[in-house]
This record gives structure tokens, sequence and C-alpha cells, in this order.
């Protein structure tokens, strides 16, 4: 140790080389082992000391849960000197040894006898002092200039999660207004007939989907059935769906073939959308007495004719168009006959594309093994069926589309 030590010490700067060495001779010699404490935070403040060898922690709330390391004291640095300045003051926080420490003790008396030697030595104190309260106004404005940022970023961070909050809220309301709007669209029951029977059902694959159907009397035996798809999700989806929905059965009211229906819906659609949406769809007209569907595909799934006997036949089609798309628009037109103990399934393009947890698609064929063990079921229990087979085949798989199937059975 020698008193270029101490000469790098503010305080000590401006004394001359005898008189640091004189103050070297008198200073004590402290060693401490790791984890010492060598003050406590509010114990009194008389002591100056110099880090000589070793590594010192800075802490508040030493020793509890809430403690606190503001900074570290490496060799040539000092602390305690506001002790020596402002005599009967506390410790602002607590010294601990990080590592075994050697320090040199300057006591309060030691301080007074110099002060009295070197008298100029008050000046040294002063620019301590301004020094120390420059430090500290600048840490303190850097301090709260950092915070403030903090306090802006947790506000515009909380202003963002309220927008998203709220914008959350309003899709909500909106989905559960598109869901109203699906659900009053389907109907309350499918009516009833001693020659045929209807079955349905419909599992959207999210709140709101883009599928519809209907069974709706035309006159005593005969009925219409419409089934259709928008290709589109959301509240969107379900305005155009309640319009597709609503014309069509406004059309089917006047009495028209199927094909007349579709062609008149599609040119008001087209008008008002702009080709913006479409739907593919199936609508028909189911005569009780003879037996017959006489339907009108416009770019939907052709339906699926199950026989008495077991066997099931796919009804060949040829192109049609979905509605919404064009004016002068292309139609399917059929009609089949149903003799009795058949069956026909109308569906979306859902229940063929759900897959199972490998990713592997529901497909045409599995509803055809369905099907093929349920000749002379009703239609409610056809549907049943297939989506219970579905849901065995999903595994809890996520459905990526809307699933509608209606049955018509010839009994």
């Amino acid at each position: 140790m020698n008193e270029l030590l101490l000469a790098q010490i503010p305080l000590f700067s401006d004394l001359p080389l005898a008189e640091l060495r004189a103050l070297l001779d008198s200073l004590e010699v402290l060693e401490s082992e790791a984890g010492a404490l060598l003050c406590r935070e509010g114990e009194p403040s008389d002591s100056f000391f110099i880090v000589v060898d070793g590594e010192l922690e800075v802490l508040m709330a030493a020793g509890s849960p809430e403690e606190l390391l503001l900074n570290t004291i490496g060799p040539g640095e000092y602390f305690g000197e506001m002790g020596l300045l402002m005599p009967g003051g506390e410790r602002s926080a607590s010294v601990r040894a990080r590592s075994r420490v050697v320090i040199l003790v300057m006591r309060q008396r030691d301080f007074n006898a110099l002060l009295n030697r070197q008298p100029m030595l008050a000046y040294s104190m002063v620019r301590v002092l301004s020094e120390r309260l420059d430090s500290t106004n600048t840490a303190t404005f850097q301090d709260l200039t950092e915070k403030n940022r903090q306090l802006q970023d947790a506000y515009d961070e909380l202003k963002s999660a309220q927008e998203q909050l709220i914008e959350k809220e309003r899709l909500e309301r909106e989905l559960q207004v598109a869901a109203r709007i699906q659900t009053s669209i389907l109907p309350e029951a499918l009516p009833a007939c001693p020659a045929c029977d209807f079955g349905a059902h419909m599992v959207p694959a999210r709140m709101v989907g883009g599928d519809f159907y209907d069974v709706f009397p035309l006159s005593e035996t005969r009925f219409g059935v419409v089934i259709g798809d928008v290709a589109d999700k959301g509240v969107p989806s379900a305005i155009f769906m309640a319009r597709a929905h609503a014309l069509i059965a406004a059309e089917a009211a006047r009495g028209g073939d199927p094909a007349a229906v579709l062609r008149q819906v599609n040119l008001t659609l087209t008008h008002i959308e702009k080709a913006t949406q479409f739907v593919t769809a199936i609508y028909g007209i189911m005569d009780a007495d003879t037996g017959d569907f006489s339907y009108v595909r416009a770019g939907h799934e052709p339906p699926l004719l199950l026989h008495p006997d077991g066997s099931i036949e796919r009804i060949p089609h040829k192109i049609g168009q979905p509605l919404g798309l064009f004016e002068g628009i292309l139609l399917d037109e059929n009609r089949i006959h149903l003799e009795p103990g058949a069956s026909l399934l109308l569906y979306t393009d859902g229940l063929t594309d759900c897959r199972d947890p490998q990713g592997e698609p529901f497909g045409l064929e599995k509803v055809k093994d369905v099907l093929k063990d349920m000749p002379g079921r009703s239609g409610q229990e056809m549907c049943d069926r297939i989506l219970l087979s579905l849901r065995d085949y999903q595994q809890g798989a996520p459905q990526d589309d809307d699933v509608t199937l209606v049955a018509l059975h010839v009994g």
C-alpha cells in the first residue's frame, strides 16, 4: 500500500505528499471474509472506507427477501465519505464483502485532525459534496426519465390491450348476432309426411358457419328441400346466407320449378353482391305421391342415392355453377325416382373434407360405408349415424369446415 492510493480519492487529491504519507500511517487496516457486513443500513455513519483488495456489494434491505443490489465496489474505490462530511448521519445502504477484502478505515477523529492541519481540505469537501449532488441529480433525472419512459410504454401497452379487448368484445357481439341469424333461418322442426320423412344435421366449424338447409311444405304432398354452402365465414357470411335462404324461400313460394327458382335467386344476388360472395346450393321438390325428387344443382356436391338393397349411387351430374357469380348461370337439372325403402342424402363438402388426427380426410367412400348398412332407416337416423361415425373418425381433431346433412327417405 502507498500514498498514491489515497491521492486517487477526490477528497484527498489536493493534499501534499507528506500529508498523504502521514495519513496512510494513521489509517486502520481491516480484513474481512466473503459475506461479512462492513456497515449496515440505518446505523450511525462515522467512518470512511477505501478498498485496497477484493470486491464489495452495496445493498438495500440486505438479508431480507426484498434485498436489492445497488452497486459493486473494487480496489481503489471508496464508500462512507458522507459520514465524514455530514457527522451524525445514518448509513443509507449496507455494504457486504463479495470476496475476501482488505480495506483502509478512516475514523471521524482522524478526519477532524486532518482538517485542523489542512484547512484547505474544506474546499475539497465542498467540491466532493457538489460533485455528489450533481451526480445524484443527474442519476435522479435519468432514473425519472427512464421511469417516465417505462410508464409511457406501460400506458401504451394498456391502451393497446384495451383497444384489443374492445375489438374482441365487438367481434364476439358480431359473432353472436351472426349465430342468431344462422339459427333463425334453420327450421325448428322438419315437416311430417306419411309417405316420406326427412332428417337433418348441421355442425358449424366455428361459432358461425357458412352452411344452411331447409325443408318446407309447398302443398300437402310436395316439399321444398334446400341445402347451401356460402364460401365465407363470419358476419358477412351469415348475412349473405340469410339473404340467399330468404330469396330461395320467396321464389319457391311462387310455385316455379327448381331451375326457375335458382335462376331468379342468382339474378338477384349478382345484382346485389357484385360477385363478392357466392353460394353453392341444391334446391329440389319432393313429391311424396310419386316418390320423385326434381332438383337443380348450383355447384354443390351431387347427392347420394341409397337403394333398398343397400347399393349406393352417386347421382350423375353435369356442370353447375354457384349462385352469385355470373348472371348467365349454368345449372345441373335432374329428376330422381325414390322407390319405397330408398333414401337420398344431400351434404356439404365439410363432411368429406373432415380429417382425422393424421390429416386424412373422411372421404366419400367412408360415407358410403356408413350408408350401405342403413336401408329402411329414417332420414334422421341416417344423419345421426353419419355424424356419429364422423366424430369417431375425427378423434377430436379440429374441424376445418361446416358439416351439413339433409336426408330424404321414402317409406
